[in-house]
């Protein structure tokens, strides 16, 4: 073999070479997008699914959204369990709750049935008829009186009844006396375990879910504020590019809707997921 069919051989070879890694590159290249898609659409379906599941067990009315610059933010007050309370004196004066007065002690018609009995928490809240506006807003603990909710740091037990329906359940208060503000038409009282926040930020690429603080009269939209206030953080999505969330507040005859836009974005591939959630919002 001379030298020139040596170099005519190696030439021949590289073109060769260069179109089957056009042929090959291509294929790999597209897989591996849509591979990235895929891990950010399964990433950003969990974070939505965990959002939309605290919104559906979050207290009526109790849900409100803000930000500021690069930060979404959306909260609620997340509920552990509900009930209905006897407000009939009828069957037994004792163990009806009465709104016109201070009354901390009465007893279910429907039990409370996601607590162990008999059950003594001093971090947990019981509200009644939250409507979300002046006078019977659940955020204003300690600032109205009478109040849909009771004040922090009360002590809330709840015990067995003489039936199985029939819990008995006590408030008592750090100081002074308590009054529920209103009564519920469907009998409701709410067991609430606090508020649950969801930052959103595209300056970090993160959001975040912080849970355990105590509650704010104003909505807290930054992790220092809400750190400050004792909050707890878990990183719920990485690789945030945009994050939209909107609440309709629904009527009597509707109920409210919550929309939930987000958007990850990584190695130049993009996905956006929109989640609607109807939720309950007759207290």
């Amino acid at each position: 073999m001379t030298l020139i069919e040596l170099v005519i051989a190696i030439t021949l070879s590289a073109i060769v070479v260069s179109f089957m890694a056009m042929f090959i590159v291509q294929p790999i290249e597209a897989f591996t997008g849509q591979k990235q898609r895929a891990q950010l659409s399964d990433a950003a379906d969990g974070a939505l699914r965990l959002l939309a599941r605290d919104l559906r067990s979050a207290l009526p009315n109790s849900i409100r959204t803000g930000g500021g610059g690069t930060i979404t933010a959306i909260e609620l007050l997340a509920t552990i369990d509900g009930a209905r309370y006897q407000d009939n004196p009828v069957a037994n004066a004792a163990l009806w709750l009465d709104f016109s007065q201070a009354d901390t002690a009465f007893s279910t018609t429907v039990p409370f049935s996601q607590v162990a009995l008999n059950y003594s928490s001093t971090a947990n809240y019981l509200a009644i008829y939250n409507m979300g506006i002046t006078g019977a807003n659940a955020y204003a603990v300690g600032t109205q009186t009478p109040n849909v909710i009771t004040p922090a740091g009360a002590t809330i037990t709840i015990s067995t009844g003489a039936t199985p329906n029939a819990q008995l359940v006590t408030v008592t208060p750090v100081s002074g006396t308590f009054q529920f503000a209103l009564g519920s038409p469907e009998k409701r009282v709410y067991l609430i375990s606090g508020p649950v926040s969801y930052l959103c930020d595209t300056s970090t690429g993160l959001m975040t879910r912080y849970s355990g603080y105590s509650i704010q009269a104003t909505q807290p939209i930054t992790a220092t504020t809400l750190i400050n206030a004792g909050a707890t953080a878990g990183m719920v999505a990485s690789n945030v590019a945009g994050c939209a969330f909107t609440y309709s507040a629904g009527t009597y005859s509707r109920v409210g809707m919550a929309t939930l836009k987000l958007q990850l974005s990584y190695n130049g591939q993009v996905i956006e997921l929109l989640e609607q959630t109807h939720l309950v919002n007759a207290p």
